[in-house]
């Protein structure tokens, strides 16, 4: 008897043990379980340890709540210039309801990655081959927001979308490294020219400045050669002048006739002798001889003035 008490008591402890590996669970953080009752959704177990009604509840499905990246392989897109191009990406998603996840469709992550090809396609085929690598951040955002809404009622969020690579044939990636080519040679022969022009403007913008300064030079010496050549008349109007008043006052003095006799007679004498060597031929005047006579109509003249 107690043999066979002992084993039924170790087989209820075993039993009871079974029992509570199967109602208690442990979810772990940032993870949900779907709990079903009978074939029936019955609630979503939160992180933490949890325990189930032993043989009605069970967990059916488990989802991890963290941001998941998805690959999208890589497919055969035709762009508006009928190109193909063969485009691949990452898609960042996130299960924001797990009820919706488990039932509100057979496999989601399935469905987000066939939608993103199609919707892909679709974006690509709107632009020509030339915008595609521009037009990168726009394709991305319309996929987003296309698998964003298409997946709101399977209680999944897409939360971005990358293009990867865009592989254009051979041939056409051939033909665009000779167009960048003669875009790159374009704009170096626009810069050479744009710099040859500066170049010339800058040397015209010299000489101009040089011939400026040439004629501002020649202009202030032409006026200080003018104001010296008129400071110098001056200055000889005003000698001459002066000297005048000394002749004057020293003929009214007493003996001043006879000093302009003398200072006539000494002039005659001198101008007459230049004349006598400038040439071999003289012409004399008939009273050459009556110097007194020349000398005393030159004293009249004087003392007419002088009158006057």
């Amino acid at each position: 008897m107690l043999d066979l008490g002992f084993i039924v008591a170790a087989i209820i402890a075993v039993a009871a043990i079974i029992l509570i590996i199967k109602t208690a669970v442990v979810v772990p953080q940032q993870n949900a379980y779907v709990i079903e009752n009978l074939g029936r959704y019955s609630r979503t177990l939160k992180p933490g340890f949890n325990i189930l009604i032993p043989f009605i509840e069970r967990v059916v499905y488990k989802h991890s709540l963290k941001e998941h990246a998805m690959d999208i392989p890589e497919q055969v897109c035709i762009t508006r210039d009928n190109v193909q191009v063969g485009v691949d990406g990452v898609l960042y998603m996130q299960v924001l309801d797990p009820e919706r996840a488990s039932y509100g469709i057979g496999d989601f992550t399935f469905a987000i990655s066939q939608l993103a090809q199609t919707t892909l396609r679709s974006e690509i085929g709107k632009i020509e081959l030339d915008k595609t690598f521009e037009e990168r951040s726009s394709i991305n955002q319309s996929v987003v927001e296309e698998l964003d809404q298409a997946s709101e009622p399977w209680g999944v969020k897409v939360l971005r979308y990358e293009i990867k690579n865009i592989n254009p044939p051979h041939d056409v990636l051939s033909a665009m490294e000779k167009q960048m080519r003669a875009e790159r040679e374009k704009r170096a022969v626009i810069l050479q020219s744009e710099g040859e022009r500066d170049a010339q403007i800058n040397q015209a913008e010299g000489e101009k400045r040089r011939v400026i300064l040439e004629s501002e030079a020649a202009k202030q010496q032409q006026i200080n050669e003018a104001e010296g050549e008129a400071a110098a008349i001056l200055r000889i109007a005003e000698a001459t002048a002066e000297g005048l008043r000394k002749v004057a006052e020293a003929l009214l003095a007493e003996g001043g006739d006879k000093a302009l006799q003398l200072r006539i007679a000494e002039d005659y004498l001198e101008r007459f002798g230049e004349l006598a060597k400038a040439g071999n031929t003289l012409i004399l005047p008939s009273n050459l001889a009556d110097m007194a006579s020349m000398i005393g109509a030159a004293t009249k003249i004087f003392q007419h003035a002088e009158d006057r």
